[in-house]
């Protein structure tokens, strides 16, 4: 086979070894637009894993590697005059000229041909596809093979908002480091590791109005290193800042929708990007040398193979993109935890941030750190809770008590309000009997209910649980009294109106509109169909309005007669109160509509209207979306604005999720895709928050927790498969939870544990 690589980096010198080595009868060249020994930036960054994978694919090469790097197992982040450390973490450092020397020797060893020098343009690039079984494009993030391929491949190349600089420093850090710096122009991020003895990477990072406040975006090269010895001076104790090419710039994440067109394959940055925040763009571009060699090799022709490498590396790509993309977010979005979180769990957050690393793989790799954490987070759920908590050794974060009002829960669990649609005129069934009391019993501390419609003609579906009937009461009470009877959990009624969402087939019958024989009238804040085909809701008056308000009130005060511990409202989802915050379906030009004042209006005065009905001592709750997953729809400044009134309005605790409004939303989905939303909330309007959204195990609960993203975890599916999910949870965890005495036989059992 003929190979030609555009770019002579990692990515492109690595598949040319791997290929020579699988077949020396393979031809190989690197045309390279540089000098050999043209290098930018300073050192990269490999985990231990990822060196066994390097080992794995050329032994030559990797004990090379290994001969040349600095190991640390450290992070030290520095933080309002502290310093966290946590070990355990398996780092390696290096320069990233000496990377390119072994690479380069490495393919001159097994009979790669190198053009250096030499500059490819579009003309060029076409003969290369004629005269080459593959073309290769490894060509950077600047890419001009993914420039000429567009069309097929449809790039998107975003630049993120934050700036950085990628300077190098004599100063021999001992462990990955954080610095997080204020100055009067703002805080500065460093992000600092040793790849030489005498040599280290200092990548300095703000955002874009901290560039622009401190006069660095009128500075040269020269400047840059004066302004950053100034700013870091005490920690660089008389070292000195390097540069080589140390332009600030905005980092961009490429994603393309193909990889690969005809006989030309991309590979490393000229196809796709993760931040610099979760480790070194180098092994991601090796990594993907290594799936197309391996796809080469394994199918024998180009044809079949670049299929095949794409749809082999593409998940784990995505996968570290979706890591990246949260990590930058956290770095973009510094400010919201600078100050407001305390030194311990500050640094806790900033190590879970990617989600790669939870609270398990922390206890693992640093038992201290961790028994710190849970140590401290105890100690804060007994202020906020009033209760002691007894234990010889701090629980996990997920086993600690939380008090809303007066209630108290004796764990961070719940069970999501989830629509079982088996309700005969609104009436709850021996199903909801089954499904809610075997759900406490499974050990969760909250159990909602599902939406629960407070008006016949609010109903989603004909079989949606109601409270619209006195007799309603009757049908929840049983249910609520076997929870207190049987199991410590407490239980929550979520009162909603289906709006414009309303009268539809369930969904195993296919969810479509109902039929007009057997629909019923529906209502909006505008006359918008959530579908095509669908309704259209009639436009509600005030009068409409002050109907809603008094259902949702007496609906509430029957919630208080049944026994249940919590109300929440439903404002989310696109059902009627939810309508009135997004744009997308409240188009309205009274003062119920417009700016999100008058969007959160009504909602409002739902929510002061039941609070005035409810106990003292009875929390409430409203779910929110946080987004619509739509272009043009509610923002995270309306969100915050939207959580602070209802808070200020009588709601003690806001339950984010997101999406729903609009049947064209596209959610981005992954682990804990919503709580991000929940955090923001938390944090920037200063009110308690629940979280959903693919939570899948113990370990993202204690981590979700530990860093602060949310107060308590609400679960759906998870507790769908397993009911007795946070009893396992415990039990996984050497956490004792109380039995029923019914159940006292099952601790003589012990059960398959997995994490």
């Amino acid at each position: 086979m003929r190979i030609v690589s555009v770019g002579g980096g990692p990515a492109g010198l690595y598949l040319a070894i791997l290929m020579k080595k699988a077949d020396p009868r393979h031809e190989v060249t690197i045309v390279e637009r540089n000098r050999p020994d043209d290098t930018f930036g300073f050192g990269v960054v490999f985990s231990d894993a990822t060196l066994g994978t390097f080992a794995a694919a050329d032994r030559e090469s990797h004990d090379a590697i290994r001969a040349r790097f600095a190991h640390w197992d450290d992070i030290d982040i520095h933080y309002r005059g502290e310093v966290i450390t946590s070990t355990g973490h398996g780092f390696a450092g290096m320069s990233r000229r000496a990377l390119l020397d072994i690479l380069t020797s490495r393919a001159r060893e097994l009979g790669v041909e190198f053009r250096f020098q030499t500059e490819i343009g579009e003309d060029e690039l076409r003969r290369l596809e004629r005269d080459y079984d593959l073309v290769v494009g490894a060509d950077g993030v600047n890419s001009l093979v993914r420039r000429v391929l567009a069309p097929e491949i449809a790039p998107r190349v975003e630049p993120r908002p934050n700036r950085f600089v990628w300077l190098g420093t004599t100063f021999p850090f001992g462990a990955f480091t954080f610095y997080f710096k204020p100055s009067e122009a703002g805080l500065f991020r460093v992000h600092a590791y040793r790849y030489a003895p005498d040599q280290s990477t200092f990548i300095v990072e703000c955002t874009d109005e901290t560039f622009r406040k401190s006069g660095l975006d009128e500075t040269n090269e020269d400047a840059t290193i004066a302004y950053c010895e100034r700013l870091f001076a005490d920690e660089l104790a008389g070292h000195k800042l390097l540069k080589n090419r140390s332009h600030w710039r905005q980092f961009p994440t490429v994603k393309c929708d193909r990889w690969w067109r005809g006989n030309v394959a991309l590979v490393g940055d000229a196809v796709h990007t993760a931040h610099f925040s979760i480790g070194s763009g180098t092994k991601l571009a090796m990594e993907g040398a290594i799936a197309l060699a391996g796809a080469l090799t394994a199918h024998g022709t180009v044809a079949a193979a670049l299929p095949a490498y794409e749809a082999a590396h593409r998940p784990a790509v995505e996968a570290l993109q979706r890591a990246a993309q949260v990590s930058l977010s956290w770095f973009e979005e510094t400010e919201r935890y600078f100050g407001r979180l305390q030194p311990l769990q500050f640094a806790f957050s900033l190590l879970t941030r990617s989600l790669r690393i939870t609270h398990e793989n922390l206890k693992e790799r640093d038992p201290a750190l961790i028994a710190r954490v849970d140590d401290w987070f105890a100690r804060q759920a007994e202020k906020q809770s009033g209760v002691t908590i007894v234990a010889k050794t701090p629980p996990p974060p997920m086993f600690t008590p939380f008090k809303l009002r007066g209630l108290v829960l004796s764990n961070r669990v719940g069970v999501s309000p989830m629509c079982q649609y088996s309700a005969d005129d609104g009436m709850p069934s021996d199903w909801h009997l089954v499904h809610l009391g075997s759900r406490a019993l499974g050990g969760a501390a909250l159990v909602m209910a599902e939406m629960t419609d407070v008006d016949r003609d609010g109903r989603i579906t004909p079989g949606c649980a109601g409270m619209y009937t006195r007799a309603h009461v009757d049908g929840w009470r049983r249910i609520v009294e076997f929870v207190h009877r049987f199991s410590p959990a407490k239980i929550g009624m979520q009162l909603a109106h289906a709006g414009r969402k309303g009268a539809t087939e369930v969904p195993w019958k296919g969810g479509a509109a109902l039929p007009p024989s057997s629909a019923w009238p529906i209502v909006g804040p505008s006359p918008i169909a959530f579908r095509a085909g669908d309704q259209v809701p009639r436009e509600m008056t005030p009068a409409d309005m002050a109907a809603v308000r008094d259902e949702f009130v007496r609906s509430a005060r029957w919630a208080v007669e049944a026994g249940f511990d919590l109300v929440e409202l439903h404002a989310a989802h696109g059902y009627l109160l939810g309508s009135f915050l997004s744009p997308l379906s409240n188009r309205r030009g009274d003062a119920y509509g417009g700016e999100v004042a008058g969007r959160v209006r009504f909602p409002l005065e739902v929510v002061e209207a039941v609070r005035a009905v409810l106990p003292d001592a009875m929390p409430l709750s409203v779910r929110i979306s946080a987004s619509d997953w739509a272009p043009g729809g509610i923002t995270h400044a309306d969100v915050v604005a939207i959580a602070r009134a209802l808070h200020q309005g009588g709601a003690d605790i806001i339950d984010v999720s997101a999406g729903g409004t609009v049947a064209e939303g596209r959610p981005t989905g992954g682990r804990l895709y919503q709580t991000p939303f929940a955090e923001r909330v938390r944090l920037d309007a200063g009110v308690p928050t629940m979280t959903v959204g693919n939570i899948s195990s113990w370990s993202d609960i204690n981590s979700v927790l530990a860093a602060g993203r949310a107060d308590l975890c609400l679960m759906a599916r998870m507790h769908l498969y397993d009911p007795y999910f946070t009893r396992h949870a415990a039990y996984e965890q050497g956490f004792e939870l109380p039995w029923p005495p019914q159940y006292d036989l099952a601790r003589t059992v012990t059960p398959h544990r997995n994490k």
